[in-house]
C-alpha cells in the first residue's frame, strides 16, 4: 500500500505502512489454518499463537535495521531499548481470541511513542484491506472504501451513544457496576470489538471506548487515531492513557466529560 491519503507532519508516518506490510506477510498465511494455540496464563485464557510471534519478529526487524537507535516494546518478544527518545510500542495481534475463531475483528497495533507520548500509530487488517492511521493532528483510513480523512461525529448525550467494549467481563465487579449504569443509560453498545472499537469512534461510526486491564501495546498505536480524527483519549481519572489501564475515547469532548463524571468513582 501507499503511504496514508493525509500528509502527516510526523517524520516516521510512511514508515508504518513498511511496516504493516511487513506484518500482513508474516501474519496472514496462518489466518483461518491450523496451528497450536498456546496459554500465557496459568489460569484463564490468554492465547498466542505462531502469527502472534511471526507478526511482531518481522516488524521488530525492519525497526532495527532501519532506526537502530529506537527502542520497541511488544506485547509477545519483550522490551529493548526503552530508554531512547522514539520507542516503538507493537501488539501483532490485538485480538487473538477474534483471530484463532477466525474473525476478522483483529487488527496489527503499530504505535511509535516519542518521549514518552504518542505520537503516531496504525490498526492494520489485512484479511479485509484495511489501515488506520494517526499522529495527533490527523487521521486517515485507507481500504476498499478508498482513502479518505477520518472525523469524530458530534454526540454530547449519553442516551444518543453508541459505546463499544471488547467483552464486560475485563472489568472487576466495582468497574462492571459502574460500565452497567453507563450502558443502561446509552442508545446502543457493541462488544467483541478490541482494537476495531476504536477505529470506529474515530471514523464517526460510534461514539466512545470504554475498557480497562489494558496495557501499553493495547492503546498506544490508537491514541493519535483517536486524537487525529478529534476525538479525545484519557484514563478513567482524565490522565494519559499511554501506559494503559481503566481507558476512555470518545468522539465528542462533551461526551468524554459525562463518561468521566460516571466512571472516575470507579477508578
Amino acid at each position: 500500500m501507499t503511504p496514508g491519503p493525509v500528509s502527516s507532519s510526523n517524520t516516521f508516518a510512511p514508515f508504518l505502512d513498511t511496516l504493516a506490510d511487513a506484518a500482513s506477510a508474516a501474519i496472514m498465511p496462518h489466518f483461518r489454518q491450523t496451528f497450536a494455540i498456546d496459554n500465557k496464563w496459568e489460569t484463564g485464557f490468554d492465547p498466542v499463537t505462531i502469527a502472534d510471534k511471526n507478526g511482531e519478529t518481522a516488524i521488530r526487524k525492519l525497526i532495527n535495521e532501519t532506526y537502530p537507535e529506537h527502542g520497541i516494546l511488544g506485547e509477545e518478544h519483550g522490551p529493548e531499548n526503552l530508554d531512547a527518545e522514539h520507542v516503538w510500542v507493537l501488539d501483532p495481534i490485538d485480538g487473538t481470541r477474534a483471530f484463532i475463531t477466525g474473525l476478522p475483528t483483529w487488527g496489527t497495533l503499530i504505535g511509535l511513542r516519542t518521549h514518552g507520548t504518542p505520537k503516531l500509530g496504525m490498526m492494520m487488517q489485512p484479511y479485509v484491506g484495511e489501515r488506520y492511521g494517526g499522529d495527533c493532528e490527523t487521521a486517515w483510513y485507507q481500504g476498499p472504501l478508498g482513502e479518505s480523512t477520518l472525523k469524530t461525529r458530534s454526540c454530547a448525550r449519553l442516551e444518543e451513544a453508541t459505546i463499544f467494549t471488547t467483552t464486560p467481563a475485563i472489568f472487576t465487579s466495582e468497574e462492571r457496576a459502574a460500565f452497567d449504569r453507563v450502558e443502561a443509560a446509552t442508545q446502543l453498545s457493541r462488544y467483541g470489538t478490541d482494537c476495531y472499537a476504536y477505529c470506529m469512534v474515530a471514523a464517526g461510526h460510534g461514539d466512545a471506548v470504554i475498557e480497562s486491564g489494558l496495557e501499553a501495546y493495547d492503546i498506544v498505536a490508537l491514541v493519535p487515531i483517536i486524537e487525529g480524527a478529534g476525538g479525545v483519549i484519557t484514563t478513567w481519572t482524565g490522565g494519559s492513557p499511554a501506559d494503559g489501564g481503566q481507558i476512555i475515547a470518545s468522539g465528542d469532548p462533551k461526551l468524554h466529560d459525562i463518561l468521566l463524571r460516571e466512571l472516575a468513582r470507579s477508578a
